[in-house]
Formats: structure tokens, C-alpha cells, sequence
């Protein structure tokens, strides 16, 4: 019977520390990263920017790759996925802390699973959902503006109200109009901290992959645009570049249509999650513990998918601090039982009313490195 959970060891640097040092060396204080006292930090998010493409892409991306370091390369969030690792990285805090513990979650108090980067309504606000103070509104108290540059149609989603509150959203369309925001704040703040958002290879990934011309004429056009944006930097201006997951590709051919086999959701009521780490949120079940029904259906998942999958328990991963610390308000957020995909392989429930996600090409969620591993890319006072 393969392992329930991966054995690998986490990287000492996490996704956490990223936007929390720069807002410290914008102070003038210690810092995880050991980043260089600053006046001004930009911080560029990358959706989908695994390492393992990035260094098969090289050729495209001579600028990025000319900055990646052996000691650049950290491990992001698990579940592997945007708004539980965006979080993080404006935050400081883990998942089990800030609450974001995936792409849908459940919603104990109205019984429902909820996607927690489109799905915000008055029954989950983000002012309360999302349970930490964000790095920008520490820096707020601390005298420092923040700024967040990205598409317009995300200036007031419930995500960013969430996870990016405490900055003022400056809305900009393209890549390079984003880093051109990006200097213009730059010129203006006599101290500023500055998070820039790149969705398009993400948006690529899932359409067509991240092995197609779309994702590569992505990656070229970030290259060129941090490239450029890195040369002007001055002596007092801090650059860092990174990512919230990976990307691997999963045909059609390797979707798993897992309600086809009865035992596997038989005693389950909710299914929430990614297709490469999904959620079963059981049932009540009389007789049984909450604990030991979950096992059995985790022993009843490995029986059947062991071999493609890691199945493990709430209780196991928490233990095992893949959440970090979870807080109790958290827990019943996440999954009873977590299949992980091992192979390149993608989750799916055939009963759900839409079938739109098996579109996608590109993957993410799980444990693997090519989902996990994510740059730390620095330049300007941060890369002396």
C-alpha cells in the first residue's frame, strides 16, 4: 500500500515570508529573506509559475531564469491552489490560520461548499471569512502605503477584499501597463509597498496548458516586462518575483470519474476542493464516530486509487502540518478525507450539473513537486 502521506521535506523558506520581509525591510527591520533595508518593495505574484516550467522554458525567459538561485526556489501552500497560497503570501499565515483552505471549502453554517475566489455572498463575507490581518494593513499602521496592481474586474471581488485589504487597488490591464503602474508609484511614494498581479499564464494553463504557444507568449511577455521594470530600478527599490503553485498538464483522457465507483461517495454529502485535491465532507453517520468514518472511507480510497492518489484523513494532515497550525474555526473547512493526485491525473464528480472544469488542461492542488515548488526571484537592492 503506497505511503498516506508524501514523505518530502518542506523548504525552511515559505510563501509566508515573502510579502512580510519586504514590508520589514521597508521598515528597516530583520527579516526572514534577510532583504536589504529598502524605501520601496514591489512584490510580483506570478499565477502558475511552477519552477519545473520555468527552467523547461528557459530559452523564453532569460531575464527570470538569469535571477533564479538554487536557495530562490521555496515551496508554496497545500492545497497547491490560488486563493489558499495568495492568502498566505498577504497574510504571513498559513492556511489553517487565515482560513482559506482551498478552492472550495465548506461552509458549515449554511451547509454548502463555496469557491472562495468567485463565490463571495452576504453568508460568507470577506471581512470575516478570511481571519487575519493582511501585511498592507499592518504596513497602514506602520505609515506605509500599500498598493495592489491588477485587472480591473478584480478591483472589487470578494477575493480581493479578503486577501488584499488595506491596499489601494490600481486597476491596469496588461503586463506591461502593470509594471509601468508599478514605476509610477515608484516615482511618486517616498515609501511604498507594492504587490503586482500576473494571472495570464494561469489563464493560459487551464485553457490550453502550460506546454502551449499561449502559456509561452505569456511567459515571454512577463520576461520581457520584468526584464525591463528590473533595469530601472533604483538603489533604494526592491524587486521579488514569485508564484503561488505550478502547473501540470492532465488530458481529458486521465480524468477520474469517481462517483462511478458507489463506495467511494456513498457516504459522503459534500465534495469541494480541486480536481488534483479534492474534498469528501461526510455525512453523519450512526453508530460511527466522525473519526472513524472517516477512515474507512480513506482505507475504501486507497483500496480503489492508492496508486495515483494520497488519501489521507483531516486528522492525519493536520498533524502532519500541512495546513500549519489550524486554528478551530478552520478545521471543518477542510475535508473529512483528501485525495491528493500523485499521478497526472484529475478528479471528477460526473453527477455535478456543471461540467465546465473538465475543459481544463492545466492542473494544480495536489503535492507534487511540480505544483509545490515555486521561485523566489529577487533583483534591485533585494538581489545585491
Amino acid at each position: 500500500m503506497p505511503p498516506m502521506l508524501p514523505a518530502r521535506q518542506f523548504s525552511a523558506l515559505r510563501l509566508a515570508d515573502v510579502l512580510s520581509s519586504c514590508h520589514a525591510a521597508v521598515l528597516g527591520r530583520e527579516n526572514a529573506l534577510a532583504l536589504a533595508v529598502v524605501a520601496k518593495a514591489v512584490v510580483v505574484l506570478v499565477d502558475g509559475l511552477g519552477v519545473s516550467s520555468l527552467r523547461a522554458r528557459a530559452g523564453h525567459a532569460r531575464y527570470l531564469t538569469s535571477k533564479l538561485t538554487r536557495a530562490g526556489v521555496v515551496d508554496t501552500v497545500f492545497p497547491a491552489t490560488t486563493a489558499a497560497a495568495i492568502t498566505t503570501l498577504t497574510t504571513g499565515v498559513e492556511p489553517g490560520r487565515h482560513g482559506l483552505v482551498g478552492y472550495r471549502a465548506l461552509d458549515t453554517a449554511n451547509d454548502r461548499v463555496v469557491n472562495q475566489l468567485s463565490g463571495w455572498d452576504d453568508g460568507m463575507p470577506p471581512e470575516t471569512w478570511q481571519r487575519s490581518r493582511t501585511v498592507f494593513e499592518r504596513a497602514a499602521a506602520d505609515g506605509v502605503p500599500s498598493f495592489t496592481i491588477g485587472p480591473k474586474r478584480y478591483a472589487h471581488s470578494g477575493f480581493t477584499l479578503a486577501s488584499l485589504r488595506g491596499a489601494l487597488y490600481v486597476p491596469a490591464e496588461s503586463i506591461s501597463d502593470r509594471f509601468a503602474a508599478a514605476r509610477a508609484l515608484l516615482d511618486t511614494e517616498p515609501r511604498a509597498l507594492v504587490y503586482l498581479y500576473v494571472p495570464e499564464l494561469d489563464v493560459a494553463a487551464h485553457a490550453h496548458g502550460w506546454e502551449s504557444a499561449k502559456w509561452l507568449a505569456a511567459l515571454e511577455a512577463l520576461d520581457s516586462a520584468a526584464g525591463r521594470f528590473a533595469s530601472g530600478l533604483r538603489r533604494d527599490e526592491g524587486l521579488i518575483v514569485t508564484a503561488d503553485h505550478g502547473v501540470l498538464d492532465v488530458p481529458a483522457t486521465k480524468h477520474v470519474l469517481f462517483d462511478s465507483v458507489p463506495e467511494l461517495v456513498a457516504p459522503v454529502r459534500h465534495i469541494g476542493g480541486d480536481p488534483r485535491c479534492v474534498y469528501l465532507y461526510l455525512d453523519e453517520t450512526p453508530g460511527d464516530s466522525e473519526a472513524e468514518a472517516a477512515t474507512a472511507l480513506a482505507e475504501t480510497w486507497r483500496e480503489v486509487e492508492g496508486d495515483r492518489a494520497w488519501i489521507f484523513t483531516r486528522a492525519e494532515a493536520v498533524t502532519a502540518g500541512l495546513f500549519g497550525t489550524v486554528d478551530d474555526e478552520v478545521l471543518p473547512r477542510i475535508g473529512d478525507v483528501i485525495v491528493a493526485a500523485r499521478k497526472a491525473v484529475a478528479y471528477y464528480d460526473s453527477r455535478e450539473p456543471n461540467q465546465s472544469a473538465r475543459s481544463m488542461i492545466g492542473q494544480h492542488g495536489s503535492l507534487t513537486d511540480e505544483e509545490l515548488r515555486v521561485p523566489v526571484i529577487r533583483d534591485g537592492a533585494f538581489g545585491a
